[in-house]
């Protein structure tokens, strides 16, 4: 089975089929999906869809495009949407100076305070890193020495070089592995991939955005990791069942779930 470890399915993409489609996951060999928070609302969103699903799991957290919404009285309704149930992991969270949607000033700050509520509640995060590899390590370690307690996580939608890849498997992190493994131009994922031992490699979508070849530019969901899967079973040399059950174990053990 397949544990999508990041979608949006709260996204208006699903407004018309997410019922549906939701339901038809396991048939298509998807066991469980991990839906991230990216704003106020989607954090909200993530919450009840897991409620009414038993095989969705909830992450909340503020995206660095939205950290310009945060006030102290939203994070502190973070923290309530972080103690509920099913509620696994804070994210996604992190920079993005990509698309620089929020003052990078803000989105530190707000990147910081998150980082220590993951702590304080001992959750794993889901790091959001766009263009800003350096500051991204830099807070995050910081976070580390600053408070003494551990950080876990996931490097979600990982994009940088091999060696930004060794340094957060050597931190105990994940690397989130998507539909760019499957690109012509992913040759820099394709590398880390060869490089990452499989037991630090986790499979996401990040539905409904991303999806695998030859259905770029398309509609994402979970079903389509088939495809990821084929290209790190081709690109480590083992089956596809291998990579499934390996990435279905370090899903687990990221989420703390047993499954």
């Amino acid at each position: 089975m397949i544990f999508d470890t990041h979608t949006h399915y709260d996204d208006e993409q699903f407004d018309d089929d997410r019922d549906a489609l939701l339901c038809s996951l396991a048939e298509q060999g998807v066991g469980a999906v991990a839906n991230m928070g990216a704003s106020m609302r989607g954090a909200r969103d993530s919450v009840e869809l897991a409620k009414k699903y038993p095989f969705v799991y909830a992450a909340v957290g503020i995206h660095p495009d939205h950290a310009k919404e945060l006030n102290e009285e939203e994070f502190e309704v973070l923290k309530v949407l972080a103690a509920e149930e099913k509620v696994v992991a804070i994210g996604e969270i992190g920079l993005d100076y990509y698309w620089d949607s929020t003052e990078r000033e803000d989105q530190k700050y707000w990147f910081k305070r998150q980082l220590a509520l993951a702590q304080e509640l001992k959750l794993p995060v889901v790091i959001h890193s766009r263009d800003a590899a350096a500051d991204t390590l830099e807070i995050m370690k910081e976070a580390y020495q600053q408070s003494g307690k551990k950080l876990t996580g996931v490097i979600h939608c990982f994009s940088y070089e091999t060696e930004m890849a060794r340094e957060y498997v050597k931190m105990g992190f994940y690397l989130g592995v998507g539909g760019v493994a499957t690109f012509k131009n992913g040759r820099k994922l394709k590398e880390v991939i060869e490089d990452t031992p499989i037991e630090r490699i986790v499979l996401e979508t990040d539905c409904p955005y991303l999806a695998p070849v030859p259905f770029r530019g398309k509609r994402n969901s979970s079903q389509l990791l088939s495809y990821v899967v084929a290209a790190i079973a081709e690109l480590k040399g083992i089956s596809e069942e291998e990579v499934e059950r390996i990435t279905w174990e370090n899903a687990c053990n990221l989420y703390r779930l047993t499954l």
